[in-house]
């Protein structure tokens, strides 16, 4: 006999359906209400809107802003981004990126985030590249990585901001630097893969190289094919700024200094410099002879010009030593300098700067926040981290090689522009100085809006009332901190301005990371809605009249008016 169903099963059933849908619904509606009280508050409707608020999308809504809606479904694809064919670009995860660098000599690969604006304005470009290179049927493969998903591949390649293109030789990796077009991603990997090494078969044409090259890297081989001249040509695609040649014959090799009984293969790096010969004695691939090119391409001191400039802050050896002295002192320091300098080849870079050359000494002097005409050194670890650190004490050959020493260990106390840390912080917009900043917007266990301004600039002043108005809505979440740094007098190497005001965001749990720029309107409801998307940790505001709604709707109410508070959204 069958069990009578209870009749009021059924229509439990149905709620517990409907629960999950019921829930959606609830939130949602919790969050277009913070959206909605944030726009009713702000005072920031702009003047093409006097009605309301054009929502991100509506056919009203003409804007050429990339941002996207707070409440769009980030899965859904625009119509331009379905247009873009990537079918020849390889998407990669920790889990095939190894097999696929092994599989292939050549290949480029993006790091980006889906949030970043220069990203989806290089897919385009990126896309169609590797459909031409394909059709030119080039020996090389385009992929690309979500960097935010995998993260710890990203900070094992050294990935600091958004696109990064790095190309592989052999497994061997170079950051690309050009330009992020269709065209200009071509035309530098068909270089990449060209034969780059000349071969030279007569002693004139040696005798021209050796006059008119101020570097020239020469290999003395058995033959001018086959798998050692392979690997020279795939060296220098790693080291494209250096000219490299070949040859099989004796009469050429000993132009070069190169011994004729001398076994082959052979290398050799000739400069028009006080060292002018380097002999390669390492393993003949083509990793490591790029690596010696680029330790040895430059001079033992290199005088700093517009012209070597890229040279020299490009260079794989990151870590430089930079000598700050007026022209009427630099014959009494540039000696001890490249002394110092000797036992730090191929480590270190050491760079002289004319202090009183207008060209180049003044720029980069007030980079580097050097006042003054004193004779200066320093350490700098390179563009990518931009850390310094000033030698005090006798301008001395041992100072200087203790100085250098203890900066190749990393035992160097950084030196940042600072003013002094506020003694009080309690405002709604906490104040940012250059000491405090790793503890402030580096927290891992808040989310972080910074902006860097200046005190003269005409746009930071017209911001600040906006900003301050921003900060006191959002009061009182403790997961978000709203800061501001005065850029002139402060500096740090993970708070970079570019142009004033710059507004960055560090989402909680990702602070090794670039920050996220904020590039849209500078409104309140618009830095609301970016703060909202990127934020790590969920938050709902705390507005500052619940409290009071709250009092007055318990005062005097019954049963009935409880139940129906019950049912109300929960505004902290």
């Amino acid at each position: 006999m069958a069990m009578a169903m209870p009749r009021s099963l059924p229509l439990l059933l149905l709620l517990l359906l409907a629960t999950p849908f019921l829930l959606s619904l609830s939130l949602a509606s919790a969050r277009d209400e913070d959206l909605d009280y944030i726009i009713d508050n702000a005072g920031d409707i702009p003047a093409n809107d006097p009605e309301g608020w054009l929502q991100e999308g509506s056919p009203e809504d003409d804007s050429d802003s990339d941002s996207e809606d707070l409440f769009d479904d980030p899965s859904s694809s625009s119509d331009s981004d379905a247009e873009i064919d990537e079918a020849h670009v390889v998407p990669l995860t920790a889990s095939n990126f190894s097999s696929f660098l092994a599989a292939r000599r050549h290949a480029m690969v993006e790091f980006y985030a889906p949030w970043c604006g220069h990203c989806r304005a290089l897919a385009p470009d990126y896309a169609a590249a590797a459909t031409n290179l394909v059709e030119h049927n080039l020996d090389v493969a385009l992929a690309k990585v979500d960097a935010t998903e995998e993260a710890e591949l990203a900070e094992a390649y050294g990935v600091q901001g958004f696109p990064t293109l790095l190309f592989f030789v052999d497994g061997v990796h170079k950051e690309y630097p050009g330009e992020r077009t269709k065209d200009a991603i071509v035309a530098w990997i068909t270089k990449k893969l060209g034969p780059g090494v000349q071969n030279v078969t007569t002693v004139d044409d040696a005798e021209k190289i050796i006059t008119g090259d101020d570097i020239a890297v020469l290999a003395f081989l058995h033959s001018l094919s086959g798998a050692h001249s392979d690997e020279l040509a795939a060296a220098s695609r790693l080291e494209d700024t250096v000219n490299f040649y070949q040859t099989t014959s004796p009469d050429v090799a000993k132009l070069f200094h190169i011994d004729p009984e001398a076994k082959r293969p052979s290398v050799v790096l000739l400069k028009k410099e006080e060292e002018k010969l380097v002999v390669y004695d390492g393993e003949f691939r083509a990793s490591s002879i790029a690596e010696f090119v680029s330790a040895n391409k430059l001079p033992l001191i290199t005088a700093l010009t517009q012209e070597n400039a890229p040279a020299i802050f490009d260079s794989p050896i990151k870590k430089q030593i930079l000598l700050f002295a007026v022209a009427s002192e630099s014959s009494k320091f540039l000696p001890i300098f490249k002394e110092a300098a000797k036992p730090y080849k191929g480590k270190l870079l050491f760079v002289f700067v004319e202090r009183d050359n207008e060209e180049v000494g003044e720029p980069v002097a007030n980079y580097f926040g050097i006042t003054g005409q004193e004779t200066t050194v320093l350490a700098y670890t390179g563009n990518e981290d931009a850390k310094k650190f000033f030698l005090s004490g006798e301008m001395s050959l041992e100072n200087i090689k203790e100085f250098a020493q203890d900066f190749l260990e990393d035992k160097l106390t950084p030196f940042y522009k600072s003013d002094p840390v506020p003694e009080s912080n309690d405002e709604d917009v906490k104040i940012v100085v250059g000491k405090n900043l790793d503890q402030i917007v580096l927290d891992e266990s808040k989310d972080v809006l910074l902006e860097i301004y200046a005190p003269w600039c005409g746009h930071c002043q017209t911001l600040e009332p906006t900003y301050n108005k921003l900060a006191k809505h959002l009061r009182g979440i403790d997961s978000l901190v709203i800061a501001k740094m005065d850029g002139t007098n402060n500096e740090h190497p993970r708070a970079k301005p570019d142009g004033f005001p710059t507004i960055l965001f560090y989402p909680a749990g990702k602070k090794s990371f670039e920050p996220i720029t904020f590039e849209g309107d500078r409104t309140v409801v618009e830095m609301y809605k970016f703060i909202k998307k990127h934020a790590s940790i969920p938050f709902k505001l705390k507005r500052a009249d619940s409290s009071v709604a709250q009092t007055k709707s318990s005062e005097g109410s019954g049963p009935a008016d409880h139940e129906k508070s019950s049912n109300l959204k929960d505004e902290l």
